[in-house]
């Protein structure tokens, strides 16, 4: 791939890095076409448990490439509309994948750089980080980004970052759930090497059937086909084979199968 780098670990722990930094990896149609590439390997792969997305160089990702929004300002709204669909559904990709993900962030997160942060599961972040959903100041909106943002701060967080367009620093992204780890410039990977045992420790067919079922679950009144819903769900994961084996290891006081040894 010309955008990004795939590593899978001997523990099964996939690094996919952005890999503009003269341009703070921002994205254009190839980066957003090999992320979808990259997260569908991903799956596919038996041997990969866990996907960390970061950035090379001194930013995670500054959002959309300037020269990329200047072809799509001079193209027309069809062209346009086919644009947005493959960055919508590369984020889709990324936020069902049925593997934990983790976004390791430094330096600057703009625009759709946030989008991706709030995609993945669990995002960790420098002290010295900064976030912005900065789209109004090109008169343009966060709209793909949009649910993204929404789901991970709430509405009138996600509408108060979106209509001012102004930079936050990592510890308030923190307080308001953009991220959730603060660490000091240099001990993002000691932090990710805390944060990726948690996650391997869990089966893998049950951190899926979580996402799955979470996705569909609003926050609200739990009304009856919730419950149906999560009853069902229980009911079928608890006779499967992981939860047979997980159930035995704990009784013999042994690892399971799938946790690092």
């Amino acid at each position: 791939m010309e955008t990004l780098t795939i590593a899978v670990d001997a523990g099964g722990v996939a690094h996919i890095t952005m890999t503009r930094p003269e341009v703070f990896n921002a994205f254009n149609e190839l980066m957003i076409s090999e992320l979808s590439q990259a997260v569908e390997h991903c799956v596919a792969d038996p041997g990969v448990r866990v996907i960390v997305l970061a950035g090379a160089g001194k930013a995670f990702s500054a959002g959309a490439d300037i020269e990329w929004m200047r072809r799509a300002a001079a193209a027309s709204e069809q062209v346009n509309l086919e644009d947005a669909r493959r960055f919508a559904a590369m984020l889709q990709r990324l936020a069902e994948c049925p593997k934990p993900t983790l976004a390791r962030i430094q330096g600057l997160a703009l625009g759709g750089g946030v989008g991706l942060a709030c995609a993945c599961d669990i995002a960790i972040a420098s002290s010295e980080a900064k976030f912005a959903v900065s789209e109004a100041r090109f008169g343009i909106l966060p709209a793909v980004i949009g649910p993204y943002v929404i789901n991970a701060v709430g509405p009138r967080q996600a509408k108060r970052l979106a209509l001012t367009a102004s930079r936050i620093g990592a510890a308030e992204a923190l307080h308001m759930g953009l991220v959730h780890e603060v660490v000091e410039p240099g001990e993002l990977d000691a932090a990710l090497a805390r944060w990726v045992p948690e996650l391997l420790a869990s089966g893998p067919q049950a951190q899926a059937e979580i996402k799955a079922l979470f996705a569909q679950i609003e926050v609200g009144p739990v009304s009856a086909e919730v419950r149906e819903l999560t009853a069902q769900t229980i009911a079928r994961v608890r006779t499967g084979a992981e939860a047979r084996e997980g159930f035995a290891a704990f009784l013999a006081k042994r690892a399971a199968p799938w946790a690092p040894q």
